[in-house]
């Protein structure tokens, strides 16, 4: 009773559209009508009001997942298979809000949140530094959130050594491809200015795109 109880709680929180609220409430503007893919979470944020407003929508949609995740695993002591659906809750809540006709965000920043309430700080400072990595590398942004999670997934695979987290770490990488399947049909494609650099350090100049 307590894993759905905490379910249900966790995916309603991770259901609220903080970003379409500061959109709303600071700016009287819907927030899905900037960006080429009328996402409602911070990134549009910041291109319509800045990237101050931005930074508090990502931490309450960070937050939004990691508070109910951390209480019912560090507070409750809930583990085992249990986790998951908990852990999994605000990533779906996020991504399929029934406050937005079960049209959510891309749910990074509650993937953040999530693994912050399994591992404190461990998890979203390495996902973090994985993803500056591989958006300067590749050109597309779901290729990148892909090849991060799958870096991560192998330090989750050596370093937790948990089959609960890895079922975890798969469910979200489930709700990514299909968050991300736009991105996805583009090609995977280095970004110019690394091939530039690149080609210098090697002596030669890059081929002309």
């Amino acid at each position: 009773m307590e894993v759905i109880l905490w379910t249900v709680i966790g995916f309603f929180s991770g259901a609220v559209p903080y970003s379409i609220l500061i959109g709303r409430i600071v700016g009287g503007l819907d927030i899905r009508d900037y960006g080429e893919d009328a996402n409602p979470g911070a990134a549009n944020v910041g291109k319509s009001l800045g990237p101050v407003w931005a930074g508090l929508a990502g931490l309450l949609d960070g937050l939004k997942a990691a508070i109910p995740v951390g209480i019912a695993h560090f507070v409750l002591g809930i583990t085992g298979w249990g986790l998951v659906p908990i852990a999994l809750a605000p990533v779906l809540g996020h991504a399929y809000s029934p406050f937005l006709r079960f049209k959510g965000g891309k749910a990074v920043a509650a993937t953040f949140g999530t693994w912050s309430g399994l591992t404190i700080g461990v998890a979203p400072t390495l996902m973090g530094l994985l993803l500056g990595v591989w958006f300067a590398v590749l050109k597309v942004s779901g290729w990148s959130v892909l090849a991060m999670w799958g870096c991560f997934g192998l330090f989750v695979l050596l370093y937790y050594r948990s089959p609960v987290w890895m079922v975890i770490w798969a469910g979200n990488l489930v709700v990514w491809i299909i968050k991300y399947r736009d991105d996805l049909r583009e090609p995977l494609a280095v970004r110019e200015g690394l091939l530039n650099r690149a080609s210098r350090l090697l002596g030669r100049e890059a081929p002309a795109p």
